[in-house]
């Protein structure tokens, strides 16, 4: 029963990639579905939608913002930390169970908030944020060790896919809960929401149950040269060495003018994306659902349609990028995005927000997968690729702080989300401009 599972093994691999299966739940139905839409509902109820945090008043769709802002900063600060300690290999797991312990305790938690007690609500939203991304440092640390380099490819996108699947069929249960909760034996659909975030963490803490047992019978032998760290102490300099490591790519990406006028175009159209994705739920809510009895269920199945209608779209963007290159591709993607915005901008109908839906879906897997195959086109011949792409993540995470953060800013001081987007059209518009500014290289051009 205790035998150990062997490097590149199918059980290893499919228990390893049932994690993706476990915690995708959070970032489809906490971040981006279920939660926001119930946030917004039970915070408009206080108070016309202002509601008292830290000592202050907020607009309740602006603490939202600011709570994505604050759990991503804490990301970006702690991921180079816990980069490093991962390598110490009888650590990984123990780190992995504590994060993902604690994202999902946080998602229980999240039943408990009512719309009144505001501060245990952007709590435990921002602890679940932190267990997330903290958990997922350490899976995807074990790739390396659990499957061959040449296969690495394969078993990531089987990852992917498990927790794609994972997260829709929960997905799908919670959305029937909410928009049918006298079938549940619920009083309403507020309550029905509540107990899907009980379902999350259940469903995340149980499912993580696989890959934990799995990756406790899996072990690693380590080139020598990794065997005399293992027996170190966790040193002040190998904590901060994930922050060296981006300090020495930046140094040599300064000196790189495409790769540098990519990465800035990137931080503004990727800051513009993310924000979208985070706050559009939010967005619906205030300007299109707002009196409607049954508009968290519309927004949550459409949500539902935009992660379907996103796989065709990445496979669309996928085939223009072979044909006409990543530059043209991504400028067509920006394009539709900047679209999309000054569609919300001037939206007046539900029929106009499920239209402006499924052009989100459309441009949202594509433009993601293009910028990360864009960067890695980019980036110059070098064996340490893990450095560059740690700095493309840090980038990404910087660029969401940025978007959410000026999206808050903005609806606090006007007091109307479409002034917002706004300024995520003119991200759109920084981005695209640097974008086709990048000379054509050999890379970049079509296969």
């Amino acid at each position: 029963m205790n035998t150990p599972l062997l490097r590149n093994s199918k059980k290893l691999i499919n228990s390893w990639a049932m994690y993706d299966w476990a915690n995708s739940v959070y970032s489809l139905s906490i971040a981006t579905a279920v939660f926001p839409v119930y946030y917004a509902a039970a915070t408009a109820a206080v108070n016309n939608g202002t509601v008292h945090f830290i000592g202050r008043d907020f607009n309740n769709n602006a603490l939202y913002a600011y709570a994505i802002s604050f759990s991503f900063i804490l990301v970006a600060l702690i991921s180079p930390l816990l980069a490093p300690i991962a390598d110490f290999r009888g650590s990984k797991l123990s780190f992995m169970k504590f994060f993902c312990y604690l994202g999902s305790i946080s998602c229980c938690a999240l039943y408990f908030f009512t719309g009144e007690n505001i501060t245990w609500g952007i709590s435990f939203f921002v602890l679940a944020s932190v267990g997330f991304a903290g958990s997922i440092v350490y899976y995807n640390a074990y790739l390396k060790e659990i499957v061959d380099e040449h296969d690495q490819d394969r078993v990531s996108a089987k990852g992917f896919s498990f927790g794609y699947i994972g997260s829709v069929i929960l997905l799908i249960f919670n959305l029937v809960m909410v928009q049918k909760p006298e079938w549940f034996g619920l009083a309403n659909s507020g309550e029905a929401a509540r107990i899907s975030f009980i379902t999350v963490g259940i469903w995340w803490v149980a499912f993580a149950q696989i890959p934990f047992a799995a990756l406790s019978r899996f072990k690693f032998e380590a080139p020598i040269k990794e065997n005399k760290i293992e027996n170190e102490k966790v040193t002040l300099g190998v904590m901060f060495g994930g922050y060296r490591e981006l300090q020495k790519v930046w140094n040599q990406v300064r000196h790189m003018k495409s790769l540098r006028r990519y990465l800035i175009s990137f931080f503004f159209f990727n800051s513009a994306v993310q924000t979208v994705m985070y706050l559009a739920s939010i967005f619906g809510s205030e300007v299109v659902f707002k009196n409607d009895p049954d508009g968290q269920s519309k927004l949550i199945l459409c949500v539902l349609i935009i992660q379907l209608v996103a796989i065709v779209g990445a496979i669309i963007f996928s085939r223009l990028s072979k044909r006409f290159g990543n530059v043209i591709s991504l400028s067509i993607a920006i394009l539709i995005w900047i679209g999309v915005c000054f569609a919300a901008y001037v939206l007046k109908t539900e029929t106009q927000f499920y239209a402006i839906a499924f052009a989100v879906g459309m441009v949202m897997g594509g433009i993601q997968s293009i910028s990360r195959s864009t960067y890695s086109k980019l980036i110059p011949p070098t064996k340490d690729t893990a450095s560059f792409f740690s700095f493309y993540d840090a980038t990404e995470k910087i660029a969401t702080v940025f978007g959410t953060l000026v999206y808050g800013l903005v609806t606090e001081l006007t007091g109307d989300m479409r002034n917002s987007v706004l300024f995520l059209l003119v991200f759109f518009v920084i981005g695209l401009v640097l974008l086709i500014s990048i000379r054509k290289e050999k890379s970049l051009l079509p296969v």
